[in-house]
């Protein structure tokens, strides 16, 4: 099960819904070909698992080394960086913090968050009685730690007593948002839930064929009407859907936009406004989805996209190519909205359900699971 639930359900065969088709136009059809995801390869890995169909899946130890891995960029940028400063140090003076100061803003935790981290620091070192540079390697590693836990909200999705649990997912243009849409539905059915996917970005038809691309490959129904429809139409028809099939979860899809447009961030408003009219407490969960190669941009967007429909969850995407990952302690310091996925990698299971600890665990290079192997 998905670490995230609060409620269970018993797995249950899904109800068709009936599916609008509409025709793909070539060039549409051909962009979306192009957006696939690359088809996954079984690679057999160390502490890796054999299911029913001998198909292997990785074990926790080789999750928590694929991780490491993946963070490499970030790790170069931030951990080995100030390794290589401490190292190379005697004694803790202003020349050192002067130098870390340098490697936290461009590993981009932000100037705000970089001077609390360094003038927490500078206390802990005299309070403490710190002389060696190494020490101040654990003292930053538990306040790096301190950022990601502190949201006053917990990380957990927690279902309706009845009803499908409708998520509302947005994001500016460009970020994965409909191929993170398909990696969480993977993530569902796997758990047994039944999903329904609602396409209401219905500005491109491309946006149409690539979720229903994502629709077909996780075996889910994909609601959605034609070019140019009202997106919030569109979403009220699939909330009547999700409650007359009995699914479990309702994804909605919307438009990408640049959170500066106020005409496309008030046409969310009403979209949230609709679904919540026909289905007491919907959207159950707002997520936005942001590109972690766009640095402290990705903080205006979480702050704008916030105050238009209050945004209650946060995935964030290509970690794995970006040297700038100290963005995620940027984002928990700034916003205290919990950040309910990390994506790093391609393949469909390379989203991973966050959790503060594994990630600044693999960032510095301690391996949690060793010892339990």
């Amino acid at each position: 099960m998905l670490g995230w639930f609060k409620k269970k359900f018993s797995k249950k065969e899904e109800t068709a819904a009936p599916v609008e088709e509409l025709p793909l136009e070539p060039a549409a059809e051909e962009e979306v070909l192009e957006q696939q995801a690359p088809v996954e390869e079984v690679v057999a890995v160390e502490g890796a698992v054999a299911d029913e169909k001998g198909l292997k899946t990785p074990g926790l130890g080789s999750m928590f080394r694929q991780l490491s891995t993946r963070l490499s960029l970030t790790k170069e940028s931030l951990v080995y960086r100030i390794d290589t400063l401490f190292l190379g140090k005697k004694e803790i003076d202003a020349d050192l913090f002067d130098e870390l100061e340098e490697i936290l803003i461009t590993a981009d935790l932000g100037i705000n968050t970089t001077m609390e981290i360094l003038d927490d620091a500078r206390k802990r070192v005299k309070r403490d009685a710190l002389s060696d540079p190494k020490e101040l390697r654990a003292v930053l590693k538990e306040q790096l730690r301190s950022f990601i836990i502190q949201s006053d909200t917990s990380a957990e999705l927690v279902m309706p007593d009845s009803g499908p649990f409708v998520i509302m997912v947005v994001g500016v243009n460009g970020v994965g948002k409909t191929t993170t849409i398909g990696k969480i539905t993977n993530k569902f059915k796997k758990s047994g839930q039944s999903v329904l996917l609602v396409a209401a970005d219905t500005f491109r038809a491309a946006a149409v064929a690539q979720l229903k691309i994502w629709g077909e490959r996780n075996n889910v129904n994909v609601v959605h009407q034609h070019e140019g429809a009202d997106p919030s139409a569109v979403a009220f028809d699939a909330i009547d859907q999700g409650v007359a099939g009995n699914y479990d979860v309702v994804i909605v899809d919307t438009a990408g936009r640049l959170h500066t447009q106020v005409n496309l961030m008030e046409e969310l408003k009403k979209i949230k406004r609709v679904m919540g009219k026909k289905l007491a407490g919907a959207p159950h969960e707002i997520l936005l989805v942001l590109d972690a190669t766009t640095g402290q941009n990705a903080i205006s967007q979480a702050k704008l996209f916030n105050e238009t429909v209050g945004i209650t969850g946060l995935a964030l995407t290509k970690l794995d190519g970006t040297a700038k990952g100290g963005i995620v302690a940027n984002i928990c310091r700034e916003l205290g909205i919990p950040i309910r996925f990390i994506g790093i990698g391609e393949q469909i299971d390379d989203l991973r359900d966050f959790d503060p600890d594994e990630f600044i665990d693999a960032l510095f290079g301690e391996d949690s699971y060793t010892n339990q192997q």
